[in-house]
């Protein structure tokens, strides 16, 4: 079954982790996905929740914000899409993500082509 981990992060715990360590732990996590085979994919990192826009549409208007919609602690900074058999080998690889030391990993089960739910 195919998942996304979205990567949410604590920004200010982030800015003060120790990037050489981070950057280390990172290529280590994104070379045992590359090992893992097909269907994972290495991750995308976004920028700051301060470089984002909002839009939200809806009964004949348009809002569009500055920065994230959710004011709160942790931001949505990244994903990385995994292929496992199940629930519980999405949450090790989520347990192994580096990020989830600075924030949280939220896994998500993609729809499949049929639209089954």
């Amino acid at each position: 079954m195919r998942y996304m981990m979205l990567i949410h992060h604590d920004e200010a715990a982030l800015a003060a982790a120790p990037w050489q360590l981070l950057a280390a732990d990172y290529a280590a996590f994104n070379q045992a996905l590359a090992k893992a085979g097909a269907g994972f994919s290495v991750g995308e990192r976004l920028q700051g929740s301060a470089a984002a826009v909002t839009v939200r549409a809806g009964e004949g208007r348009s809002d569009v914000l500055d920065g994230p919609y959710a004011d709160t602690k942790e931001q949505f900074a990244g994903y990385f899409m995994i292929d496992v058999p199940d629930i519980e080998q999405a949450v090790a690889w989520a347990q192994r993500c580096p990020s989830a030391r600075y924030g949280s990993i939220e896994i998500r089960p993609l729809q499949d082509a049929k639209g089954d739910r």
